[in-house]
């Protein structure tokens, strides 16, 4: 993202359990039964954990797409860590948390079938932007006007992030509060705004 959002949503893990229970119940009802579930990294862990305990899959493994660091897109997706375990002829649950341009599922894709031949490959996340290239086959939530989501294991990765390009820059836990509400609609929680700065070491005062 080049351009700071006019919106930034953060979801709660109570939101997001939600959600991925839903996705669960969406799967099985399309009777799809994975093999293997493949977490896209480092977005996608978290999702296929819990997808892998209500879908009963008990093989998992990852690979790492490299996109964003908290909301700066980077040039182009590339492929990280690559994919260690051998999936050949196996039906694979491919899960990120957001479909947001499609690079990353089109960088994901490709990688897999450079590394094996799977039986089939179906796609899950909990929020597909219709801007995206590239739908998935599963999702929760469908976001038609474009913003920024903050899922609860990189709150202080973004919250960091939004918080040391303020400018002018805050001077109290009170002032990126009311900023925040007003330059995001969001309402962050006082704990995790205290967490962020005591665990950057922000200097919101100008000590």
């Amino acid at each position: 993202m080049s351009e700071k959002p006019k919106k930034w949503e953060l979801v709660s893990w109570e939101l997001f359990h939600d959600m991925a229970r839903q996705l669960a119940f969406m799967i099985q009802e399309d009777s799809y039964q994975p093999d293997i579930i493949i977490a896209i990294a480092r977005g996608g862990y978290t999702p296929a954990r819990i997808l892998s305990d209500y879908l009963g899959v008990m093989d998992m493994t990852s690979f790492k797409v490299k996109h964003y660091k908290a909301s700066h897109k980077q040039v182009e997706a590339r492929i990280e860590h690559p994919l260690a375990a051998d999936i050949s002829g196996q039906k694979i649950l491919l899960v990120d948390d957001v479909s947001d341009s499609g690079d990353t599922f089109d960088v994901a894709i490709k990688h897999i079938h450079d590394c094996a031949k799977p039986a089939e490959i179906r796609t899950a996340v909990l929020h597909h932007k219709t801007v995206s290239r590239y739908t998935p086959d599963y999702y929760t939530r469908e976001v038609k006007e474009w913003h920024w989501i903050t899922y609860p294991w990189a709150v202080m990765e973004d919250l960091t992030e939004f918080i040391k390009t303020m400018e002018p820059a805050a001077t109290s836990h009170e002032d990126v509060a009311k900023r925040l509400r007003a330059d995001y609609g969001v309402e962050v929680p006082t704990q995790l705004l205290q967490d962020a700065i005591k665990l950057n070491r922000l200097k919101i005062w100008g000590e």
